[in-house]
């Protein structure tokens, strides 16, 4: 037993001072975003597969729960290998011309994006909606900052919020397969949902009436 604390002693001393050498510390820093883009995923996907998923998807418990798996590992995998791709390729261009570029980034995450989020899937296509969305904010306030379109004089926002909502209740009660499905489902049960009651269990109680109401 002492050998082997004086081992292990010995290995978390080697592998700290290996941590702290300036000279891996490009490499050890793809790594870690590897580590931290695999957890970041794993936590944000987790929770919204296992509430989406019991609010409407059908089927067994297994199946269930083996979809908020599989959902969770795809996120946290696909986050995962994007930092590494994205660091890694930061580390290189900056190795390769002496110097970090703004370049580096754009490029690095344009290479990463088209491989590993690339694939046309559920899961792919929530974060790039997602990051969309944002995107056009940050490049609305940065246009206004840099003086390309002038600072407007009310706050744009409830107009945003009207062209929003409009837009897309137009879109979900008229062309509602343009729309991503989980924001369908989400639609049905508010808007479609609340058409349909038959007493007081699925008016109050229940979205659904349940089989036993049914006999």
């Amino acid at each position: 037993m002492a050998v082997l604390k004086t081992l292990l002693k010995t290995l978390l001393y080697t592998v700290n001072h290996l941590l702290q050498q300036e000279k891996y510390k490009a490499a050890l820093a793809v790594l870690k975003g590897f580590r931290n883009g695999a957890v970041y995923g794993a936590k944000i996907r987790a929770p919204h597969a296992f509430v989406m998923t019991f609010l409407f998807r059908s089927g067994s418990l297994t199946d269930k729960l083996r979809a908020i798996l599989k959902a969770t590992y795809m996120h946290s995998r696909n986050l995962a290998c994007f930092v590494f791709t994205y660091k890694g390729l930061q580390a290189l261009q900056e190795k390769l011309q002496g110097r970090s570029l703004q370049s580096h980034s754009f490029l690095a995450a344009c290479v990463g994006g088209w491989l590993v989020f690339g694939d046309n899937n559920n899961i792919n296509s929530q974060i790039n909606m997602y990051l969309l969305s944002r995107i056009l904010f940050a490049l609305s306030r940065l246009a206004a900052e840099k003086g390309v379109v002038p600072q407007p004089k009310r706050d744009p926002f409830p107009l945003l919020a009207t062209l929003v909502w409009g837009a897309v209740l137009w879109l979900f009660e008229y062309h509602p397969h343009t729309l991503q499905p989980s924001l369908q489902s989400s639609m049905n049960y508010l808007y479609h949902d609340s058409d349909v009651w038959h007493d007081i269990s699925d008016f109050l109680l229940y979205n659904k009436r349940t089989t036993g109401a049914l006999k």
